[in-house]
């Protein structure tokens, strides 16, 4: 078959990485796969219009409303993957609830990637719930051999002459649903006390003007820096060798940085949502948290020794590979 795959495109995000595995295993099923970034597509009558001229078979929209619109009207059999925004937050607007209900109704299919993003979308649209298929994402990482740790170190502004260093990452576009700054306060109070803790946010610039607001709340925090987004082999090699990945999301579909944490056999300290709770159990698999000052608590012995946590943590919350 020739399908048309449709998707958010920026690069280095989760519905990127997403997106790529998805075509990578439908090529190798022995179908064609061509990726288009719906930012690209305005209207329902230029997906028409590539749909005829490409002689495309089939399509799949990443995401019911930004890629599902698109598909409207189609003239080929279409299924939808649900993002997690979709879901979880677009609903909220009336017009958005409309249109992702309309594509709903017209789909084959939809994917979601967890038991409560099905019953969400089945909650909002009872007559689409027989076709919604849970399927959980896979997930490979790619860690680059010749990464080069310590001037990845230099470059954040880390300093690399001390004992010791707990480097945690927090890994997202920059964008308000993924609150980033949720955990800056603590971790900046954390690294006054225990100077060995640093907070690094990586992820591309999504929404430039929150981005300015991450970047002026980074200066005033000691501990807690800024990076550069990086090639994914990269940023594997780099979650190698962190302490730990930490997500601050309001909401999630199913966070990729989390499951390539997983598979890095990284521990992971998330924000206590459904999204990240389908994937974690807690103290078994990760450490979830209901508010800025339990992120840290979890991770502190009765007697607030790191180092006894540090080992424990390592030995206990580092995943097997999923």
């Amino acid at each position: 078959m020739r399908l048309l795959l449709l998707a958010c495109l920026r690069a280095r995000t989760g519905n990127a990485t997403t997106a790529a595995r998805i075509q990578s295993h439908l090529h190798a099923a022995g179908h064609i796969c061509v990726l288009k970034d719906a930012f690209m597509y305005e209207s329902q009558t230029e997906i028409a219009n590539l749909i005829s001229t490409d002689k495309f078979d089939g399509a799949l929209a990443i995401h019911l409303y930004k890629g599902g619109r698109l598909l409207q009207g189609s003239r080929i059999p279409f299924g939808i993957i649900f993002g997690g925004t979709d879901v979880n937050e677009d609903v909220k607007c009336e017009e958005k609830h409309r249109v992702m209900g309309a594509v709903l109704e017209e789909a084959r299919f939809a994917v979601a990637f967890t038991v409560k993003m099905k019953e969400l979308a089945a909650a909002e649209w009872p007559d689409a719930r027989k076709k919604i298929y849970v399927q959980t994402q896979g997930i490979k990482t790619t860690p680059k051999e010749t990464f080069d740790w310590y001037r990845f170190l230099q470059n954040a502004g880390i300093p690399t002459d001390t004992g010791s260093l707990h480097v945690f990452l927090l890994i997202c576009g920059l964008r308000r649903v993924k609150d980033p700054l949720y955990l800056v306060d603590v971790f900046s109070d954390w690294h006054r006390k225990e100077p060995s803790i640093h907070l690094g946010i990586i992820g591309p610039a999504v929404d430039p003007l929150f981005t300015s607001e991450v970047k002026e709340k980074v200066k005033r925090a000691p501990g807690v820096h800024l990076l550069q987004e990086m090639p994914q082999d990269d940023l594997h090699a780099a979650m190698k060798r962190c302490f730990a990945v930490v997500n601050s999301s309001i909401s999630e579909g199913m966070s990729a940085a989390i499951l390539e944490a997983m598979d890095l056999n990284i521990p992971v300290l998330a924000r206590n949502i459904p999204g990240n709770a389908a994937i974690i159990k807690h103290k078994e698999t990760g450490l979830l948290f209901s508010n800025p000052q339990k992120s840290t608590e979890s991770l502190l012995h009765e007697d607030g020794d790191l180092h006894y946590h540090i080992c424990t943590h390592r030995s206990l919350l580092c995943c097997p590979r999923v």
